[in-house]
């Protein structure tokens, strides 16, 4: 008998071929499409739909929300009193407050000097602020050019401590626990706290505090990111599109209705007291900032956020390094939610309609919903469809929808809607990957607590670019990804399918999402630093 090859058998299966292997797997499919296959299909697509219709309902709502507050003018000013800080010539500097400015960092040799130097440039008395360096450096060299540099502002006169420890149990909650155990740290009321690329301006403090200083019911500042490498490749451009909306949106809206958001870990200033009464930090998940955000909300404190002040940062440029970065973002906020969920529940320090919004719209819509929808609907379900014809999606649920909700989105980056069909096809690859660690958070799996720094490259590519310039080496089998390269193909055979039986055209789509998935699959996008 002749041997078939794999691109004879598709066609051939596709003309009804007489092949006795394909004609049994036709006769196997028949038999189990009706009465297994389709009601499945249809299952899953009525579930799709109420999670996009949920996920749509949360959009809208948010858009209202921020529509309004713009045309009224609920300024933070106007919300909570204001004043800022004035010298006293009498009691001297005694009337500002303590402030303890933490920098945890690990093994950050591109950017360590412009964190710590923003931080020690802060516009704040010399002799009420400490700043604190909390290096969990594994690299000797990086450590010593760390304490170098701390020992270098101390001789100019700033209030700078350098600490490390023994392990680096608990990462970045452990290094932050442990520096507020410092003696001199107990004698704070408010401590300041920057990732190791984040570099706020001199009047940060003074543009924060007072909101602190004025209004005991606060517990937390947050202030806004603003990315300083987003035109570094296309796909930072991407990242940008994402947490603009973030920030322009869903803090605000938080912030202005319930008084609550997730604080970001970063570029906030935080009530000693407050930190204090929620518990302080923990470990448990790996969205340890969130951890303490739910804690100190259930307790009764309220959160102001800023988005009138911006601390610049870096975006991770790498594909590797936003993957970690997005596996940490998915998984552990998954993982919050099913540790906290009860706590959440039984609580009788704050309102029903905050609990409400802390579980749904938060937690369950924004954290596991939107997830789930976009890599399930649109890169499974959807598809599948095309080769079961006897279900179909309603065109609402299948483009009305997803277009409000795209068009919703894209509103906190004006300058990149021409780069919108790109920024669809790439969150719809990354949903992937976030799926994945939802689940993996959800049911606490193998990676639920697994913590990798997310790399910087600061001025790291411009440095190695003469170096390697005329021959760069990469493992390419580092850069595969089996699983995009494999949705890739189910959707390419989709889109092939689609040409030849279909009457929705989704090829067209199914093609663009084949390509998009091929792209990442190959690792063929974010920035590619060459091997020194």
């Amino acid at each position: 008998m002749e041997r078939l090859t794999s691109t004879q058998m598709i066609p051939d299966a596709f003309q009804g071929a007489r092949d006795d292997v394909t004609m049994q797997f036709a006769m196997i499919w028949g038999q189990i499409k009706a009465p297994l296959i389709v009601p499945l299909l249809r299952l899953a697509v009525a579930i799709c739909l109420i999670m996009s219709l949920m996920l749509f309902i949360e959009r809208v709502y948010m858009g209202i929300v921020i529509v309004l507050v713009k045309l009224f003018g609920r300024k933070p000013d106007r919300r909570y009193k204001w004043e800022p800080m004035k010298d006293d010539l009498e009691a001297g500097n005694s009337t500002y407050p303590m402030v303890l400015v933490q920098i945890p960092m690990y093994n950050e040799r591109e950017v360590y000097q412009l964190s710590i130097g923003a931080a020690c440039g802060l516009s704040w008395p010399s002799d009420r602020i400490i700043i604190q360096v909390l290096d969990d450096s594994t690299d000797p060299t990086i450590k010593d050019m760390v304490e170098l540099e701390c020992q270098r502002w101390a001789s100019k006169g700033i209030n700078i401590k350098y600490e490390i420890r023994d392990s680096r149990n608990g990462y970045k909650s452990g290094a932050l626990k442990e520096g507020m155990k410092r003696s001199y740290a107990k004698s704070c009321d408010y401590v300041a706290i920057f990732d190791a690329d984040f570099q706020p301006e001199p009047d940060f403090l003074r543009r924060t505090i007072p909101f602190l200083v004025h209004n005991p019911e606060l517990g937390l500042v947050q202030t806004r990111w603003k990315f300083v490498n987003a035109d570094e490749c296309l796909m930072t451009r991407m990242q940008e599109m994402s947490l603009d909306y973030h920030f322009t949106v869903e803090q605000e809206v938080g912030s202005s209705t319930y008084a609550f958001f997730g604080f970001n870990g970063t570029a906030g200033v935080w009530r000693i007291a407050a930190l204090n009464e929620a518990g302080g930090w923990k470990d448990r998940t790996t969205v340890e900032d969130m951890d303490l955000a739910v804690r100190a909300s259930l307790k009764g404190w309220e959160f102001l956020y800023l988005s009138s002040v911006k601390v610049k940062n870096e975006l991770p440029s790498t594909l590797k390094a936003y993957r970690y970065q997005q596996h940490r973002w998915s998984c552990g906020p998954a993982n919050l939610f099913r540790k906290m969920l009860m706590e959440i529940i039984t609580n009788k320090k704050v309102t029903s309609w905050k609990k409400v919004h802390v579980i749904y719209s938060f937690f369950f819509v924004r954290k596991i919903v939107a997830h789930l929808v976009t890599f399930i609907f649109y890169c499974v379900v959807l598809p599948a469809t095309v080769l079961v014809p006897e279900v179909e999606v309603p065109k609402w649920g299948a483009v009305y929808i997803p277009s409000i909700i795209t068009i919703l989105n894209a509103v906190g980056t004006p300058r990149s809607l021409h780069l919108l069909v790109f920024w669809i096809l790439f969150e719809n690859v990354m949903s992937l990957h976030r799926t994945k660690a939802t689940f993996i958070g959800l049911l606490e799996a193998g990676r639920v607590n697994e913590w990798i720094v997310t790399e910087k490259l600061g001025d790291a590519l411009k440095s190695k670019a003469n170096k390697a310039a005329k021959k760069p080496r990469f493992r390419f089998g580092e850069r595969l990804h089996l699983l995009e390269l494999g949705t890739g193909a189910y959707l390419f055979f989709c889109g092939c399918y689609d040409v030849v039986f279909g009457k929705n055209h989704y090829f067209i789509y199914l093609y663009a999402q084949a390509i998009a998935f091929f792209i990442v699959g190959l690792g063929c996008v974010g920035t590619i630093v060459p091997r020194s």
